[in-house]
C-alpha cells in the first residue's frame, strides 16, 4: 500500500512535467482514496478502461489519454460526465500523463518504440526543444521501405499506412508516437529516410512524396501502449504497488 499523493509527486518529479506546456493538466486529475494498493493502467481513460479498473478493484487508473483538454466544454455533461461520475463512485483517482510520457528518455512512448524497433544513437527530431518529443534513430543495417513496413507491422501489430518516397533504403528514421504526423516536415529538414508517427492526414501523402521522406502510419494507439506500462512497472518498483495493464486495441 502507498499514499496516493505519493506517487503522484514521485511521478511528476520522474516525468519532469513542471517543465512542459502541454494540452492537458498532467499528474492527478481525479482523486480518489488516499491510500492505492492497485493501479490499472491504459492509453486512454475510455468507459471500457474505467469499467476494467472498477472490476479489478483498482484504486487508480492510469492513463496517457486523461481528460481537460485545452478547448473542451467546462460542464461535465454526456459521456466524459459519465465517465466522471464512475471513477467519483467508486473512489477511483485518475491520473494522466501527455507529453511528458511521451518524452521521457527511459519510460516514454518514443524511447519504447525505439528500443522495440531498434534504433539508436537516438537525437531530438528538433534540437531546440527542452525536452524532444521527437527523435530521430538509426538501424543498424538499410532495410528496403518493404522491409521496414513488414517490421513495423509485426512489431505493432496494426495495418501500417506507407506512404512513399523516391527513397531506396531506410536507415535514418524520425519518429514521434500519437498524432504527429505534421512533424515530417522535420524530418525532413533533418535528412531522415522515414518518419513513423501514429496517424496521417490526406496532406501527409502530398508532404512525403514532395519531401522526400517515407512516411509510415502506425497507429495511434499502437504506437502509444508503452509508456504507461513502463511508468506502471516503474511505480511498481518503487512502491511495491501492483499494476494491471488493460489493453483495448483501438484500430485508429
Amino acid at each position: 500500500m502507498a499514499n496516493l499523493h505519493d506517487i503522484v509527486q514521485w511521478c511528476n518529479q520522474t516525468l519532469k512535467v513542471s517543465e512542459f506546456k502541454d494540452y492537458a493538466p498532467n499528474g492527478l486529475q481525479i482523486e480518489g482514496t488516499p491510500e492505492v494498493n492497485k493501479i490499472v493502467c491504459a492509453v486512454t481513460a475510455s468507459e471500457d478502461a474505467i469499467n476494467a479498473a472498477i472490476a479489478q478493484q483498482a484504486d487508480a487508473l492510469l492513463v496517457h489519454h486523461g481528460y481537460f483538454w485545452k478547448g473542451e466544454a467546462y460542464p461535465i455533461t454526456g459521456m466524459r460526465g459519465n465517465r466522471i461520475k464512475k471513477l467519483i463512485q467508486n473512489n477511483i483517482s485518475l491520473i494522466a500523463y501527455h507529453l511528458p510520457l511521451d518524452s521521457h528518455p527511459a519510460l516514454g512512448n518514443n524511447a519504447a518504440i525505439a528500443d522495440l524497433i531498434g534504433l539508436k544513437n537516438l537525437e531530438a527530431l528538433d534540437p531546440f526543444e527542452k525536452h524532444p518529443i521527437g527523435n530521430i534513430g538509426y538501424l543498424e543495417n538499410p532495410l528496403s521501405p518493404e522491409q521496414f513496413k513488414t517490421n513495423l507491422q509485426a512489431i505493432f501489430d496494426f495495418n501500417v499506412i506507407h506512404l512513399p518516397s523516391e527513397k531506396a533504403q531506410i536507415q535514418k528514421v524520425g519518429f514521434c508516437t500519437g498524432g504527429a504526423q505534421d512533424f515530417i516536415n522535420k524530418a525532413a529538414e533533418k535528412d531522415c529516410d522515414a518518419y513513423i508517427s501514429g496517424e496521417v492526414s490526406e496532406r501527409t501523402f502530398y508532404e512525403a512524396k514532395e519531401l522526400g521522406v517515407h512516411y509510415f502510419a502506425c497507429g495511434h494507439h499502437a504506437t502509444e501502449r508503452y509508456g504507461v506500462q513502463r511508468l506502471a512497472q516503474a511505480i511498481t518498483n518503487q512502491f511495491a504497488v501492483e499494476t494491471i495493464y488493460f489493453e483495448l486495441n483501438n484500430p485508429i
